[in-house]
C-alpha cells in the first residue's frame, strides 16, 4: 500500500512536502518524476508488499528517461493481476518485473485506456501520465477502498491520497466549505465527491477523471456502480447451489488476498463477517501460519473479545488481544484525530486505529470482513423498516411529536445500543420523508437542529441530496433493497472504508476487504433480498454457507457492531475551543449547549459531539493555519 500525489503547472515544488505529509502510507521508499515541458510532477511513497525490487514508483513504461509516454503512480493491490498479465502477454506486452501488479496496471492502461479500471479486481487509486494524448488519468476502485482527492485552480491542478497533502499545495485556499460542513454533520461523514474544504473534491468510488492538458478540461465518469439486479427466477430450490457457490467465492477471494511477500494476519471481532474470513483462511493455511487480532473494552456491554477468542480457539490460530480503557482512550483521541486528515464522525475509528497499530507490530497485511454487513443486509436498521412503515401510516403527527418530547425526558443510558437510544433514533428518522429515514436515523445532527448551529441552515433536501439521488435511481426497488443501496453507496464508501483506510495506514498497515471481491459483489447484486434477510434472520445465505464451518454460537449470536462507550468517554474528554476564525457562519452557543447537556445527562448528543471533536481536532486546524 502506498501514498500518491501530483501537480500540474503551478505548485510542483510542493510535491516533496505533500509526500512527506503522507509518509505513513509508504515508509519503505519514495520517488518523484517530472516532465518539465508539460508541467507534470508525480510523486509516490511506498509500502512494499509485492515485488520489492520490481515495483518501485513512479513507474515508467520502459527504460526511456522520459517515460516512453506512460508513467504511473499507484496505491493499491490488484488481486487479478496474474490473469491480466497473462492476457496482456498474449497481446504482445513484455514485462520486465517478475510479479509486480504495478507494471500490470500500467500495461493494462496502455492496452485498454480508460476502460482498464473496469477490468481490475482489487483496491486502488492511480494516476497515469499519457504523454501522447497530453492527459492525466485518475481512477479509483469500485467501492472506494483507496482514497483519492483532487483540487483545481485556474493556475493548476493537484491530487493526493489524503487531504492534508493538499494543504501543502500553494494554491489550496485554506477555507472551509460552509455548506459541506453542514452536510458532514448531517451524515457523520463526507459523501460522494464532497469534502469540507473549498475547491477540494474526493474522486467518487468507481469513477475516473481525465484532465486534458491542452484545454484544462476535466471529465469525470462513473465506470462502475453497485446496482441491485436480483434474479427473481432464483427460488428455494436453488438454495443449496447458492450456498456452495458462496463458499467457493469466499475461499477464492481469500486466496487472492493471501498474495504477499510480507507477513499477514486477520482482524477478528468474533462477529459473522470476520469469522467467515478466518474460516476461509483456515481452509487454505495451517493454523500456525495464521495470526488473528482483536480489540477489547473494559466496559463489558461493548466488549466482544470473548467471542473473538472463542473463534480463534476453534481454529487453533494465534490470537492477539489488546484492551482499550477510558484512560488510554483519552490519551489516544487527541493524538489520533489531527492525523486523520478529513474528519470522520465515526467514533469506532479509535478502536480501529488501536487494532491496526498493534496488528502492525506483528504483520504488514491484515484481511478484514468489511462489506459483509452492506452486501448481506446485516445492519439493525433493516429490522426497523417494517415497524417504521406501519408507524408512519398509523401514527398521527401530533402524537408522534408528543412521543419525541416524552423520550427527551427519559434518562440516557451509557450501554451499547441501549433501548432508549434506539427509540430516540427511530422516532427522529420518522419525522422526515421516507427516503431520509436511514441517514437521519444515523445522523449526528438532524435537519431540524441545524438552525441552532448554523446561521443559514440548509433544508433536508439539500443536506441529503446524495441520498435522494440514490433513492431516485433505485425507485423501482423494495424498501429493504433501497436501504441496501444506501448502505453500500454511502455508508460503506463514505464511512466504513474511510475509517479502515485511515486507521490502518496511520500505522503503515495494509487492510484487504474479502467481501468486496468483484465476484462476491456480483453474486450479491443478483441475489434476491429474501436470501439476505428471511423471517428475521439477517445474512441468511451467508449463515447457511458458514454452517459446519463455524460454531452455531457464533453464527447465531446477536449483532453488536464495533461500538465504543462514547457517552461515558465524552464526559471525560474536554471539548476543543471553538474555531471561530474558521467557522464564522456557525453558532458557538449551539455547540456549547450540547456539550453541557451531555455533561449533565440531559440529552444524548454523543454522535454530534464526536463528529464535532473530529472536525475541530482535524488536521486542518493544526496545519491549515499556514495554508
Amino acid at each position: 500500500m502506498c501514498g500518491i500525489a501530483g501537480v500540474w503547472r503551478q505548485g510542483a515544488e510542493a510535491v516533496p512536502a505533500m509526500l512527506e505529509s503522507i509518509r505513513h502510507r509508504g515508509p519503505d521508499g519514495g520517488g518523484i518524476w517530472r516532465n518539465e515541458a508539460d508541467g507534470i510532477t508525480l510523486g509516490h511513497r511506498r509500502l512494499s508488499i509485492l515485488d520489492h525490487a520490481g515495483g518501485a514508483q513512479p513507474f515508467a513504461a520502459d527504460d526511456d528517461p522520459d517515460g516512453g509516454g506512460y508513467v504511473l503512480v499507484y496505491n493499491g493491490e490488484l488481486y487479478n493481476h496474474p490473469e491480466l498479465r497473462a492476457e496482456l502477454e498474449r497481446r504482445g506486452h513484455v514485462f520486465r518485473s517478475s510479479h509486480s501488479d504495478t507494471e500490470t496496471v500500467l500495461h493494462a492502461y496502455m492496452e485498454w485506456g480508460e476502460d482498464a479500471p473496469a477490468r481490475f479486481n482489487g483496491m486502488f487509486a492511480l494516476a497515469v501520465w499519457d504523454k501522447a494524448r497530453r492527459r492525466l488519468f485518475l481512477a479509483r476502485d469500485r467501492f472506494g477502498e483507496k482514497p483519492l482527492f483532487w483540487a483545481a485552480h485556474k493556475d493548476g491542478f493537484a491530487f493526493a491520497s489524503e487531504v492534508q497533502a493538499l494543504f501543502r499545495w500553494p494554491l489550496f485556499s485554506g477555507r472551509l466549505h460552509a455548506a459541506n460542513v453542514q452536510r458532514y454533520l448531517a451524515w457523520g461523514y463526507c459523501t460522494a465527491d464532497r469534502t469540507i474544504f473549498e475547491g477540494v473534491h474526493s474522486l467518487p468510488a468507481g469513477s475516473c477523471l481525465t484532465l486534458d492538458l491542452a484545454t484544462g478540461r476535466r471529465d469525470i465518469r462513473r465506470y462502475w456502480r453497485f446496482t441491485l439486479e436480483p434474479d427473481e427466477a432464483l427460488g428455494d430450490a436453488d438454495e443449496g447451489r447458492l450456498v456452495e457457490e458462496l463458499r467457493d467465492l469466499l475461499v477464492q477471494a481469500v486466496r487472492r488476498r493471501l498474495a504477499s511477500d510480507v507477513p499477514l494476519g486477520v482482524f477478528l471481532s468474533g462477529g459473522v463477517d470476520s469469522s467467515a474470513v478466518l474460516a476461509s483462511m483456515s481452509r487454505l493455511l495451517a493454523p500456525d501460519r495464521i495470526h488473528a487480532f482483536s480489540v477489547g473494552f473494559t466496559e463489558k456491554s461493548y466488549d466482544e473479545s470473548a467471542y473473538a477468542a472463542e473463534v480463534a480457539r476453534y481454529f487453533g490460530v494465534s490470537h492477539h488481544i489488546r484492551t482499550l480503557d477510558l484512560e488510554s482512550a483519552q490519551e489516544r483521541v487527541r493524538r489520533l484525530l489531527p492525523r486523520v486528515g478529513d474528519p470522520l464522525g465515526d467514533a469506532s475509528l479509535l478502536p480501529t486505529a488501536l487494532l491496526a497499530e498493534f496488528t502492525r507490530e506483528n504483520v504488514t497485511v491484515a484481511l478484514s470482513g468489511d462489506g459483509g454487513d452492506e452486501l448481506f443486509a446485516g445492519y439493525d436498521p433493516f429490522k426497523a423498516l417494517t415497524p417504521a412503515m406501519w408507524y408512519s401510516r398509523c401514527m398521527p403527527r401530533p402524537l408522534h411529536q408528543l412521543l419525541r418530547r416524552g423520550m427527551g425526558l427519559v434518562p440516557t443510558s451509557d450501554a451499547n445500543m441501549s433501548l432508549d437510544f434506539k427509540i430516540r433514533r427511530f422516532l427522529r428518522g420518522l419525522s422526515y420523508m421516507r427516503p431520509l429515514w436511514l441517514p437521519v436515523w444515523m445522523s449526528p445532527v438532524e435537519p431540524a437542529e441545524m438552525g441552532d448551529l448554523f446561521a443559514s441552515p440548509l433544508p433536508p433536501e439539500e443536506l441529503y441530496a446524495d441520498q435522494l439521488a440514490t433513492w431516485e435511481r433505485n425507485r423501482h426497488l423494495s424498501l429493504p433493497e433501497q436501504a441496501q443501496a444506501f448502505f453500500v453507496e454511502h455508508y460503506l464508501s463514505g464511512d466504513i472504508l474511510v475509517k479502515t483506510d485511515r486507521a490502518s495506514m496511520l500505522s503503515s498497515l495494509e487492510s484487504r476487504a474479502v467481501f468486496l471481491d468483484n465476484d462476491i459483489a456480483d453474486f450479491c447484486r443478483r441475489l434476491p433480498f429474501r436470501f439476505k434477510r428471511r423471517e428475521g434472520v439477517s445474512k441468511y445465505i451467508l449463515k447457511k454457507a458458514l454452517a459446519g464451518w463455524l460454531p452455531e454460537s457464533i453464527i447465531n449470536r446477536p449483532k453488536k457492531g464495533f461500538g465504543i462507550p462514547l457517552n461515558l468517554w465524552l464526559r471525560s474528554l474536554p471539548q476543543p475551543p471553538f474555531p471561530q476564525a474558521h467557522c464564522p457562519w456557525m453558532k458557538p452557543e449551539g455547540v456549547r449547549r450540547r456539550a453541557e447537556a451531555q455533561q449533565r445527562r440531559r440529552g444524548d448528543n454523543r454522535l454530534f459531539l464526536w463528529a464535532w471533536l473530529a472536525l475541530a481536532d482535524s488536521a486542518f486546524f493544526h496545519q491549515g493555519e499556514q495554508a
